[in-house]
């Protein structure tokens, strides 16, 4: 089904190999969308859609990035469509904590989001037009035990694409978050699901009140619609799509 501005589109899909990144590349193509996806993992994908256009990069890079987005907008066209996906999770308690996987995972989950949208912003506010969307997090929202680096990147990434909304606004530039809960993908195979659930008093962990893991679909709806002229008078939102879990705290 085409979506009001996202037909003839270009859009660039961080993270598109597999999982939410994988969902979004194909609810952007059906929507009318060219798609470009770029993600550090080579073959297989995820998306076998062949309208997809796949490149392996890294977000971590910003001078890549910076070829990445001048290769895609001389292959497809101007970008108006961006959509940062791309994240990692490493877990474990604070106090054990190693600094190597601190800073790899603010590198992806907060530089790379912003190597990214500097990028794309740059050409998007001479033609006064575009949107940009962040995949966060509800962690990023309520404290989880053993998850502090992910949840401080997945905070930061918001904040700064709802700044970053703020300083594109009076060029017609509109950056939203979507911040999923748990969601059927790698990442959440190695979490207990029971607890994700019915929660963990234990843990200070609220279940999910709709009794259900949100599958990557769900959360490409919400970009999907962000994306849209549907939400043409929404930016620096952050939309909570979890199934109730955070009590939207």
């Amino acid at each position: 089904m085409n979506e009001p501005g996202l037909s003839g589109a270009v859009a660039l899909v961080t993270g598109a190999a597999r999982g939410i990144g994988a969902a979004v590349t194909t609810a952007l193509a059906r929507a009318g969308a060219a798609v470009a996806g770029v993600d550090l993992l080579p073959e297989p994908w995820e998306d076998r859609d062949e309208k997809v256009t796949r490149l392996v990069a890294d977000v971590t890079d910003p001078a890549r990035m910076e070829t990445v987005v001048a290769e895609v907008e001389d292959l497809l066209g101007p970008i108006g469509v961006l959509v940062n996906v791309a994240g990692i999770l490493r877990t474990g308690a604070v106090t054990d904590f190693g600094e190597d996987d601190w800073n790899r995972v603010f590198a992806v989950n907060a530089s790379g989001v912003f190597h990214v949208s500097r990028a794309v912003a740059r050409r998007m506010v001479p033609r006064r037009s575009g949107t940009i969307i962040t995949v966060a997090s509800n962690a990023g929202g309520v404290p989880r035990m053993g998850m502090a680096a992910y949840a401080a990147s997945k905070a930061a990434s918001a904040m700064f694409t709802r700044c970053l909304g703020l300083e594109l606004a009076e060029h017609g530039i509109r950056c939203n978050v979507v911040s999923p809960g748990s969601t059927e993908t790698v990442m959440q195979a190695g979490l207990d699901r029971r607890s994700v659930l019915e929660g963990d008093p234990a843990t200070f962990r609220v279940g999910i009140p709709l009794g259900r893991v949100a599958d990557p679909a769900d959360i490409a709806d919400a970009v999907t619609f962000l994306a849209s002229d549907r939400a043409r008078h929404i930016t620096m939102q952050d939309l909570y799509v979890d199934g109730g879990a955070t009590l939207r705290a």
